[in-house]
């Protein structure tokens, strides 16, 4: 019987971090979506003038350190000016957020005196958008120039309902684990988006950079915590597919030290519970299809089993490479490996606020610091905290 549950927690954990990333490669180059009949080509004026009105949506709560820099950023991007409109959504701020926005006489602002947390400002804020596709930005990142652009192109394809853009988190050389490991993550992440999109749809868009067809925002739940993913996979399930892009980026620093992106991966992992819970027709292939494979692969697993599968291989090779007379018995070689990696991670550990910190020790570190996390934040979602308002991590 313990041999049966090691297997099964071996193959969960190597499918869902090597496995399925294999795969989707393989079933994107051979069964690739059939394309949209036409392809981009540089934008000319005739072009332009055929670019459809945009909503560019910020919500924010307590961001005036950062209103100028966003700003500056917001009339660089690359759009017709006639049809770009800028909408802020202010959920209860108590800094000076609406004076500082008042200066720019084409932005919109509307908001809460009463901090009432993200979604709900966004369920506010959306009764604002006449424009056909609102795009969704952090108020803490930067957009690349042409990225309203290319976004805006996706939408040509009547299959497609959201646009994710790629979220890259910048960092120096002098930066410790929070900005790095993040970054390592992201750059895997999003190559398992683009491959999903080849293939079908990439599963879930990222909150700092993301578009809708504003006819099929629905209001969502006022404590939903991952807001971005509960939107886009609520579209998907109404049959359209969510591209993904990594010409338009969002670029943003990583969490200001590891406590801090602690509670940002807390919090992500209590809304991937939540939303496991509010996706559950998703989990039928028969429905589904293609998306139920890439959603459960991709994110259920992540979320809910593989965390504990993975913790659960050490004691399970211990006992059974124990029980065995051969010390080269396949179960102690994995619990051997197991050491290095765990002994690797704890030197990563150590060495969090060492900008000198090498891959071989952060990543690991940060890989086990993910999946501790998955666990703390089924503590999280049922102790409700996070009800009332948006917790903000620090940022460098």
């Amino acid at each position: 019987m313990l041999q049966f549950f090691f297997w099964i927690c071996i193959f969960l954990v190597l499918y869902t971090y090597i496995g399925y990333a294999i795969i989707i490669y393989i079933l994107a180059k051979l069964f690739p979506y059939p394309l949209h009949s036409k392809e981009w080509v540089q934008t000319s004026n005739s072009e332009e003038k055929q670019l459809p009105p945009l909503t560019l949506f910020i919500t924010a709560y307590n961001e005036a350190e950062i209103i100028q820099e966003k700003m500056s950023n917001c009339l660089e991007l690359d759009y017709p000016e006639d049809k770009i409109h800028i909408l802020w959504v202010i959920d209860g701020s108590t800094d000076d957020s609406h004076e500082l926005l008042r200066q720019y006489t084409m932005v919109e602002v509307v908001g809460s005196v009463l901090r009432r947390g993200k979604t709900a400002a966004i369920n506010h804020g959306m009764e604002y958008v006449k424009t056909p596709i609102v795009v969704f930005s952090d108020a803490n990142c930067l957009l690349n120039a042409g990225a309203l652009k290319i976004i805006a192109r996706q939408f040509d394809d009547p299959t497609i309902g959201c646009v994710s853009g790629e979220k890259r988190v910048a960092f120096n050389d002098d930066d410790t684990v929070s900005s790095k490991g993040e970054g390592a993550y992201w750059k895997y992440e999003s190559l398992l988006k683009k491959l999903d999109f080849e293939f079908y749809s990439a599963v879930g868009a990222a909150g700092e950079l993301f578009a809708v067809r504003t006819e099929l925002f629905a209001t969502m739940e006022e404590d939903t915590l991952l807001d971005d993913f509960m939107l886009s996979m609520r579209i998907a399930q109404k049959g359209y597919r969510i591209a993904y892009t990594a010409d338009a980026y969002a670029v943003e620093y990583g969490s200001l030290n590891m406590e801090e992106e602690g509670k940002r991966k807390r919090r992500i992992a209590a809304g991937g519970w939540q939303s496991i819970g509010r996706l559950l027709p998703l989990l039928n292939g028969f429905k589904f299809g293609k998306l139920s494979f890439q959603y459960i692969s991709h994110r259920v697993l992540r979320w809910s089993v593989t965390p504990f599968a993975l913790f659960a291989l050490f004691p399970l090779a211990a006992i059974l490479g124990y029980r065995c007379l051969s010390p080269f018995n396949v179960f102690s070689v994995i619990f051997v490996l197991q050491c290095v990696f765990y002994l690797c991670a704890v030197l990563g550990y150590a060495m969090r606020n060492d900008p000198n910190s090498s891959k071989l020790f952060y990543i690991p570190y940060y890989f086990l610091f993910m999946n501790i996390n998955v666990m703390r934040g089924i503590y999280y979602l049922f102790s409700r905290r996070y009800i009332g308002g948006w917790e903000k991590s620090q940022r460098k």
